[in-house]
């Protein structure tokens, strides 16, 4: 039993240190700004999501591939697919937002919560 336990842990650990160290590569190595390697990440999320890829990396890495923003790309082209199949043409609108609203809805509310405990200050140029 704790061999198990002790396998998946490794594998959550191995596949988001993996994302997370091509990230940090892709940001040293090239003239990449960070905003374009988080919409990078999303975008790879739902394009190796539509071809099945993702599903393995999923099995693997679990909470490790499912959290960085190759997961929220993950996340956005499963509540696409399971809106289509429920609702057709107009799940493709809507599937994606139903499925990462509670995740929107947290970051929104710990920013607020952030910006009210904290003394913002405006920079002086």
């Amino acid at each position: 039993m704790t061999v198990d336990i002790f396998l998946k842990y490794l594998g959550v650990f191995a596949v988001g240190g993996i994302l997370c160290t091509i990230a940090q590569i892709l940001l040293d190595k090239t003239k990449l700004t960070s905003a374009r390697i988080l919409v990078l990440y999303v975008v790879s999320g739902v394009v190796l999501t539509a071809v099945g890829i993702y599903d393995y990396v999923v099995k693997i890495g679990s909470f490790g591939a499912t959290i960085p923003l190759l997961g929220f790309g993950y996340s956005l082209c499963k509540g696409v697919f399971k809106a289509v199949d429920e609702f057709g043409f107009r799940g493709i609108f809507t599937g994606g937002l139903a499925d990462v609203a509670s995740g929107i809805v947290t970051a929104i509310l710990l920013a607020l919560i952030a910006s009210l405990i904290s003394k913002p200050k405006s920079k002086k140029q």
